[in-house]
């Protein structure tokens, strides 16, 4: 009996000695050199991922985050096509991280109808700050959309932040008030509808408390908006109604329009915008 007692605590140690010899110890986060991690899950569906990228150099105190949401009508798109705004800004300002989201796309108004990409972007984001400690970076957040990224940008600003963390939001011709968007007309309602799943008629309370522009109070972010004003698939009035709301508000704000521009920017007008939302991000975003 003592010899089997033997046999099983040696078999116990060992099997502890083994675990512990393939269990690696948790590596720091580099401050000193940039990090980068590719498709992090922030959730168990197969798109709640985001790529993050750490700036050497980062502090607690100074780091913001510049979360990125792309676009692609709340049912398409990928965080892949914002890389570019990443580089851009990188280039400019290399002390900001990022965040790089995907969310659950909507299907044919029957899966991941709304506000299922609102509830991603809110979960990526409390994800990422849970994470800030470990990442070395403060819980200053800087929101960066276009299209419905933008929406989504504002809508979880100025409705999702009771703790304040948002300290500016970059708004790419987004919409503001979905509302508005049904009432333009039928091709917009039939969009909708595969979002949502249901009309403005059937359940009107979804589409009032999707819009970012109901949220709006003297303490949302300062805002700045970037439209072309020959964009046909998010009407220039949606950018319009949203600074009339800021300024009622007494929120800052800027609007920056395209007279020659669509539902996007040419290089040239990309690059006018960078160049526009940088100086904005540093006077407003402390």
């Amino acid at each position: 009996m003592r010899a089997l007692l033997v046999i099983i605590s040696m078999i116990i140690l060992f099997a502890s000695c083994t675990k512990d010899a393939l269990t690696p110890a948790p590596v720091p986060v580099s401050t000193t050199k940039p990090v980068t991690y590719n498709d992090l899950s922030y959730g168990t569906q197969g798109l709640q991922k985001m790529d993050i990228y750490l700036p050497g150099g980062r502090t607690k105190a100074t780091t913001k985050t510049i979360i990125v949401i792309h676009g692609g009508a709340w049912i398409e798109g990928d965080k892949s096509e914002m890389a570019f705004v990443i580089d851009s800004i990188k280039k400019r300002n290399p002390n900001f991280a990022f965040a790089n989201l995907n969310y659950r796309l909507a299907v044919n108004g029957a899966a991941n109808v709304f506000p299922a990409q609102e509830m991603d972007v809110k979960a990526a984001i409390d994800f990422y700050l849970a994470k800030t400690s470990e990442y070395e970076v403060s819980n200053d957040l800087i929101l960066l959309g276009a299209s419905a990224g933008a929406h989504l940008a504002l809508l979880h600003a100025y409705k999702n932040d009771p703790a304040k963390h948002v300290k500016a939001v970059v708004d790419f011709f987004g919409p503001t008030d979905l509302v508005g968007m049904w009432n333009e007309n039928f091709i917009l309602q039939f969009g909708l509808i595969i979002v949502i799943g249901k009309s403005y008629i059937d359940t009107p309370s979804i589409y009032l408390q999707s819009s970012p522009i109901n949220y709006i109070t003297a303490q949302s972010p300062p805002t700045i908006v970037l439209h072309g004003l020959l964009d046909d698939l998010v009407p220039p009035a949606q950018s319009t109604l949203l600074i009339n709301r800021l300024n009622s508000a007494g929120v800052n704000n800027q609007l920056v329009t395209y007279p020659n521009e669509g539902h996007g920017f040419s290089d040239a007008d990309n690059t006018d915008a960078l160049n526009k939302i940088l100086p904005f991000l540093a006077t407003y975003a402390k």
